[in-house]
């Protein structure tokens, strides 16, 4: 592809960003109007008339009885939100520091900030993960930085956070499920994260939906290059597959689940049916509607290989444990 030509599509990129930039502070208006304001105090701290000193020694108690499976991937879930300021650059970066894209991009900068907030506030008081190795991999994974190869796109921006804000939502919503069952307020806090993960991955599902009406050859084009599998961002985190694993084999985020976000965008976004498309159009749109069919034999494949296997973490005391 000449030089001229790759300007000319981001020049065109650029305009649509542009466009877009009524609808971004609607859906912010729309967005602020209806969220609930939350803060870590208001999930953590004792409640008018309870002693705080009681309060954590029952935080504390009910926390151990966690199994350390659950312990492991809350530390993940908790250090792939400490990756926040990879995203805020990368948002500057692709959309641009000048327009309404930067008060998009500072309000779910304070909103995200608060999911790592309240995680960290928890294990703290509850001194379920070892505080010195935790700090050290958020140390590691935000040393490491994350350059995902989306080659100046910025349509690849929304495709990556439309399923990435999707895929969080439901880690964090089947976590706070799971340790619900041990501690509430902690299940109450993940639940809380988990709806504002909802909320983000609506907005960014719309510019999807916005940009396929203005630039459908392109969109389908990124989407194409970046739904066949994603990186989560903290695949950096040092243990990360092995993390990962644990969150797999206790079912809170599997290959099956991305699977599903990925057939769900697919449905809502109507991509089969989208027509008048340019050759590249074309062709990106049938690469897409055969990834659901290579994510189901991922999935068969993983699972089908899967042996009972034991783990143990540093920042879960390096305690044993075995999974299926």
């Amino acid at each position: 592809m000449s030089l001229s030509e790759t300007a000319r599509r981001m020049m065109t990129k650029i305009e649509v960003l542009r466009d877009l930039e009524a609808k971004v502070a609607e859906l912010m208006a729309a967005h602020e109007a209806k969220r609930p304001l939350w803060f870590p105090a208001d999930l953590l701290d004792a409640k008018p008339g309870e002693s705080q000193a009681e309060h954590e020694k029952g935080l504390m108690a009910r926390a151990q009885s966690m199994p350390d499976a659950i312990k492991s991937a809350l530390a993940l879930n908790l250090l792939t939100e400490e990756g926040l300021p990879h995203f805020h650059r990368l948002i500057a970066v692709y959309l641009g520091d000048d327009s309404h894209w930067t008060n998009w991009n500072n309000l779910w900068t304070a909103e995200e900030d608060r999911h790592g907030t309240v995680l960290t506030d928890y294990c703290k008081t509850t001194r379920i993960l070892d505080r010195r190795t935790l700090e050290v991999m958020q140390f590691a994974y935000l040393k490491a930085g994350f350059q995902p190869a989306w080659d100046k796109d910025p349509y690849r921006v929304f495709a990556y956070t439309t399923v990435q804000e999707r895929a969080t939502q439901v880690s964090h919503g089947n976590t706070g499920k799971i340790c619900g069952n041990y501690d509430p307020v902690l299940g109450d806090a993940l639940a809380n994260v988990a709806s504002e993960e909802a909320r983000h991955f609506a907005f960014y599902r719309t510019m999807v939906t916005e940009i396929l009406k203005r630039d459908p050859d392109e969109m389908l084009y990124s989407l194409s290059l970046v739904l066949p599998g994603i990186d989560m961002p903290g695949h950096t985190i040092p243990g990360f597959v092995q993390l990962a694993d644990v969150i797999r084999r206790s079912g809170i985020y599997t290959p099956r689940d991305y699977l599903k976000i990925v057939q769900e965008q697919i449905k809502h976004w109507k991509l089969d049916a989208l027509t008048g498309l340019n050759e590249m159009g074309k062709k990106a749109q049938e690469k897409i509607l055969a990834i659901p069919d290579r994510l189901l034999r991922v999935a068969d494949l993983i699972e089908t290989r899967s042996k009972a296997k034991t783990f143990s973490f540093e920042v879960v005391f390096n305690r044993e444990f075995a999974m299926d």
